[in-house]
Order: C-alpha cells, then structure tokens, then sequence
C-alpha cells in the first residue's frame, strides 16, 4: 500500500467523499473488469460495480489494515456476486448461434484489452472464452475467475465462496473442460488455457 493510498483510506474513513472516490479510481477498472467476466452483461457488470463500491462507502470504517485494500474490496465484490446469485439477479445470455465480428466487438465495448484490440482473431478467441464461461453455473465461472483471473489459491477461494478447496478445483476442471471443447485445443494436465482474461 503506497502513502498516498493510506492517506486517502484515512481521509474516507473520516468521511471525506472525495477521497474515497480517489481511492476508487485506483480499483475501479479491475472491480469491472471482473464484475464484466462473472455476469457476461456490460449493464449487469456496470449495476454491480456500483454496488460493490456503495458497500465499501459503507463499511470503509471497518477496513482495519489487515490485508490490502484491494484484496478488502474483491472481498466485497465476491460477496455481491453471491447475493446476486441467489437472488436471480443476472440476465443469463444464451450464447448460440454462430459467432460474428459485432459478437465479439460487443463482448469487448465496455473493457479495454489493447492486446485483444488490436486484431479479430484475438477479440474472436475473447469471445469464444467468454461463450465457453456462460455455459458454467454462476459459482463455477466465480471459481474459475478467482483462480486464472485473481490468481487466488484454492484455499483462497475455498474461504472466500464457503466451499471445499476439492468443490474449487472440481470448479476450475470443468471450467477447463468447457474451454477445451469450445477452443477446440487440447490442454495438458497443468496448464492453463490462454484466455484474455488472465492478460488484465
């Protein structure tokens, strides 16, 4: 945690709304970004962001140093996504159909990846990744972004969703599984298919 983040935690803890919208700005495009990855709506993704960050408005009081900042917030944001799962919240989109340029132009409007920009191959494979991630349930897809987005371990994500570390890796192998056979590629034990997520 750099000063100037500390200073600005200290400054929205004593209620200074500017500097907790500073604070945000420093997390908002991974907040998103990962909000985007889970709900696969640009409009879903936007609604939970905002809620994400009105909760930690919220509860900045109770941020006592433990862990990062970052890591606090993401705490929240898996919180979010587990009440929107219960309540049926998300739009689930039913990907069908053969796959067009304006398919995956819209799937990357809202998240800028300037790898994945800069040609239709890249922005196809993004959207293909993302097909494949709409055929999971919503905890398995929140498995396998906390593990090959976040980076988390399994015991991590175990803590973080209230799970076995097993259910998590159960979660991650059909993930896999999904982007194999959407992919069309042969992935071998140990490895991690290349997905556009995993590059933020």
């Amino acid at each position: 945690m750099t000063e100037n983040e500390a200073e600005l935690i200290k400054r929205a803890q004593a209620r200074d709304t500017d500097a907790f919208c500073q604070l945000a700005g420093l997390y908002e495009r991974r907040i998103y970004s990962l909000a985007l990855h889970y709900s696969h709506d640009p409009q879903d993704a936007e609604d939970l962001s905002q809620e994400v960050w009105l909760k930690a408005y919220q509860a900045i009081g109770q941020f006592r140093h433990e862990s990062t900042f970052y890591t606090w917030i993401r705490r929240i944001t898996i919180n979010c996504f587990l009440n929107r799962q219960r309540t049926s919240f998300f739009r689930w989109r039913t990907m069908n159909g053969p796959l067009t340029e304006d398919d995956a132009h819209n799937e990357l409007r809202a998240i800028q990846f300037p790898n994945v920009e800069s040609s239709l191959n890249n922005r196809i494979l993004f959207a293909n990744v993302m097909r494949a991630l709409a055929q999971l349930t919503p905890r398995q897809r929140l498995i396998f972004l906390l593990k090959h987005h976040e980076g988390m371990t399994y015991e991590e994500i175990a803590a973080a969703v209230g799970c076995s570390t097993g259910t998590a890796k159960k979660a991650v192998a059909r993930a896999l599984g999904k982007l194999r056979e959407q992919l069309n590629v042969d992935v071998q034990p140990g490895e991690c298919v290349p997905c556009a997520a995993s590059e933020y």
